[in-house]
């Protein structure tokens, strides 16, 4: 397991981490990697990332976000950051074999950050499966 830290610089962000997963990956051998995020306002998927999809992503996401009080005990407000990290989830698996991940054409694996700017933990743990 490799812990790298990524730093993002908005409120809202979508980072590409695709570069950080590849250099911890065994050059040899296949398997399946999963990337956690250690935090509960940030979540990890994948995602097409041509120019403007990453805004896209973002502005649906606040979309879903209705105007109401939250119950939030130490923010309401932070409330919604929580919840939009929730559905889309803190981990993403995705085989790899000889270094290389196995995404489609256009995938990258992103970190969604909800409540920057911060510095996020992120967990990259290949399991070998021997083939």
């Amino acid at each position: 397991m490799q812990q790298v830290q990524i730093s993002t610089g908005k409120k809202r962000e979508v980072v590409d981490i695709t570069d950080e997963v590849i250099a911890a990956l065994p050059k040899t051998g296949g398997g399946v990697v999963t990337m956690f995020v250690q935090h509960t306002t940030a979540a990890i998927t994948t995602a097409d990332l041509d120019p403007g999809t990453d805004l896209d992503l973002l502005d649906f996401l606040d979309s879903l976000v209705p105007n109401k009080n939250w119950r939030h005990p130490h923010n309401p407000a932070h409330a919604p950051d929580h919840l939009l990290a929730s559905l889309i989830g803190a981990s993403v698996s995705v085989p790899y074999q000889d270094g290389q991940l196995l995404l489609g054409t256009w995938q990258r694996i992103i970190l969604v950050e909800f409540d920057g700017p911060r510095t996020r933990n992120v967990c990259i743990v290949p399991f070998a499966t021997n083939s």
